[in-house]
């Protein structure tokens, strides 16, 4: 079996490319190749026996993300690696990356580690699914490469949302939720619908703490609303409210004070608003409701987990 790749040749590594992702593609990231060298290349990819998933990856990524590299305008920083990122994750986050994903995915990951962390994602593992895994990494010989990119971007991709998840196993899920809270609208939407998809208990543990406009408007009491209303500029009011059907419109203004409601800017309601403008009207609401925890007023996690309120 071979497991050196400093101890292959030039041929010999070109031999491995061509039995992995074939002689068609192979011939295009090797070019110039007579018809001499490509029987020599054939001669030695039969006489080498069993080469190693770790071996073949390495070669796969000095021909491939190599020849790329050549077309990249970063070409200083060297060929893509799909598995750089790996390097960059904490023991909790790489158990939170591989949490759902099949057997086979998560036998390429663990074949990209240092045994130690081998061991650890693997003593993790539910039985059954541990011996799937064991047995996906004694055949991971003839994995495609476009497989592997694959693999790579979208694991690289989803790793993107792991920070906050490895806070929340450490009890964090609060100080998630006051990280979304510091992101536009649109943002806060993707990251929610990526833990929701990706581990729907840590999403319920944010949703108590991570408090939205909305939530204010379906769950605060309304003596609470009224006074978040009293605690906002006038002007922003409408903007604010732009979107509200007219009747949630309507039960709103009668919180305000007679003088308020006749002050109100009906026009300014009327226009179209940039949604960023409206998102900072909204926010303000969001923020003196902080503030009104922060002072003791009320208590955020009783109102968004749903327990009984009393006006």
């Amino acid at each position: 079996m071979i497991n050196d790749y400093q101890m292959l040749s030039g041929l010999q590594k070109v031999a491995i490319l061509f039995s992995v992702v074939g002689e068609s593609l192979a011939m295009s990231l090797v070019k110039g190749l007579t018809k001499t060298e490509v029987r020599k290349i054939r001669s030695t990819s039969r006489g080498m026996g069993t080469v190693t998933f770790s071996v073949k990856k390495q070669v796969m990524e000095e021909f491939y993300f190599g020849f790329l590299s050549e077309f990249d305008d970063k070409k200083e920083d060297g060929p893509i690696q799909p598995f750089q990122f790996l390097t960059d994750l904490n023991d909790e986050q790489l158990i939170a990356l591989l949490d759902k994903e099949e057997g086979p995915v998560i036998a390429m990951i663990l074949a990209q580690l240092e045994p130690e962390k081998r061991m650890l994602i693997i003593n993790k593992l539910e039985p059954t699914l541990k011996g799937q895994v064991l047995i996906e990494l004694g055949s991971l010989d003839d994995i495609p490469l476009e497989g592997i990119i694959e693999v790579g971007a979208r694991l690289r991709e989803k790793s993107t949302y792991l920070p906050r998840t490895a806070e929340f196993s450490r009890g964090g899920a609060k100080e998630i939720a006051n990280m979304l809270s510091d992101m536009s609208s649109n943002e806060q939407e993707r990251y929610m619908q990526t833990l929701q998809n990706e581990d729907s208990e840590l999403y319920n543990a944010v949703k108590v703490f991570f408090l939205t406009f909305d939530d204010i408007l379906e769950k605060f009491p309304g003596d609470i609303i009224r006074g978040l209303l009293n605690s906002v500029e006038l002007d922003l009011l409408p903007i604010a409210f732009k979107g509200l059907d007219e009747e949630k419109v309507a039960e709103l203004k009668d919180y305000l004070p007679g003088k308020k409601q006749a002050m109100y800017n009906e026009d300014l309601g009327a226009k179209p608003q940039p949604k960023r403008e409206v998102d900072n009207a909204r926010k303000l609401f969001v923020d003196a409701a902080k503030k009104m925890e922060q002072d003791g007023q009320i208590n955020l996690e009783d109102i968004l987990s749903g327990g009984e309120m009393v006006e």
